[in-house]
């Protein structure tokens, strides 16, 4: 790691605790922009294994963070993920013995320090289904905390013809869904409690094939050219919305927002779907729910919308999860990392600090 980074590191956890000293941080390793054939190959040997899970936990206790993010979470689907010659099937089954390593040597790690065992959790799509993770359920459920779902990018304009919800929270039409995916989760084997429910603090502008047709699932031809891959930030499209005197329309169905000007056409998340998002996690008794990316925030509205969410005639906080993008090198793969924070609030019956 950079000697830039690791100064960030080492006052990271006690900047952000100033101020909320309930506060918990963990060190995500891996993110969207890694090199997946370095944790293939970490995983396939158990020295490599090792120096892994010794070089983190080293990292996590030398800057003041309390726990460790596995953030493999663009696993390529079975056909693709063959690392020279290495059986997708086997590389699944060698992520799930790390786990089992993993939690073995924080275990001992915390019985010979004295200090608090390290909270271990991975970042994962939708679906256990969609890259065949359900063969690891068995070793996610017993070795890790809980699971980040990635309850986002669906669909995309570069890759889309047509509008659509990137994150909906239903659609009856497919399985690329909120819903279908945390339903397939507990099915196979993952209890609510361990789930935490992926919020977007972004959206995706398409440009319509016509202006005059701009609804949910309107014709389109790609991204629109106000940003780069039509990818914007909630503080963004609220600027958007302004400058062009447009309101954004709530879709019930779907759960999402969108708004349109010409031949711009925005699909996000805005007060409304975040709230009905946080009050499905709370029905489902999932243990909270994790943002991206906090910075995208407008002045804290979805922050507060979620917050403000109330269960059962009173507002019962959950976890909630911030993750903030650093990329630096990562320990032993020297690929990018993300970083991500994490606060934990009191529940009913549990407290977490």
């Amino acid at each position: 790691m950079s000697s830039s980074d690791e100064q960030l590191f080492s006052i990271f956890t006690d900047t952000v605790k100033q101020k909320n000293p309930s506060i918990k941080t963990l060190l995500s390793i891996g993110g969207g922009d890694t090199n997946y054939e370095r944790f293939s190959l970490m995983v396939s040997q158990s020295s490599y294994r090792k120096n892994f899970i010794d070089s983190s936990i080293k990292a996590a206790r030398l800057y003041g963070f309390h726990g460790l993010d596995f953030a493999w979470h663009s696993q390529r689907r079975v056909s693709d993920m063959t690392n020279k010659g290495d059986d997708a099937r086997e590389i699944l089954t060698n992520t799930g013995v790390l786990f089992q390593e993993w939690r073995v040597a924080a275990t001992s790690e915390s019985r010979n320090s004295g200090g608090s065992q390290l909270i271990l959790t991975m970042a994962a799509h939708h679906s256990p289904y969609l890259y065949s993770i359900s063969s690891m359920i068995e070793s996610i459920e017993r070795n890790l905390d809980w699971i980040h779902v990635l309850s986002y990018n669906y669909y995309m304009p570069s890759k889309e013809n047509y509008t659509r919800a990137h994150a909906a929270l239903y659609d009856q039409s497919s399985r690329l869904n909120t819903d279908s995916g945390i339903r397939e989760w507990i099915s196979a084997g993952i209890p609510a409690s361990k789930l935490v429910l992926g919020l977007p603090f972004y959206g995706y502008a398409w440009t319509l094939s016509n202006p005059e047709n701009n609804f949910l699932g309107a014709p389109a031809v790609g991204p629109a050219n106000i940003a780069p891959y039509g990818i914007l930030s909630y503080k963004d499209i609220k600027v958007f919305m302004q400058r062009h005197g447009v309101s954004s329309v709530y879709n019930s169905t779907y759960v999402v927002n969108y708004c349109t000007f010409k031949t711009t056409w925005i699909g996000f998340d805005d007060a409304e779907a975040v709230m009905a998002k946080v009050s499905y996690a709370k029905e489902k008794k999932m243990i909270g729910y994790h943002v991206w990316q906090l910075s995208d925030d407008d002045n804290w509205v979805l922050s507060k919308a979620a917050e403000g969410v109330k269960d059962g005639g009173r507002n019962r906080q959950s976890l909630m999860i911030i993750l903030l993008p650093i990329a630096i090198v990562t320990l032993l793969l020297g690929s990018l990392m993300c970083y991500l924070r994490r606060r934990l609030l009191k529940s009913k019956g549990n407290t977490f600090k």
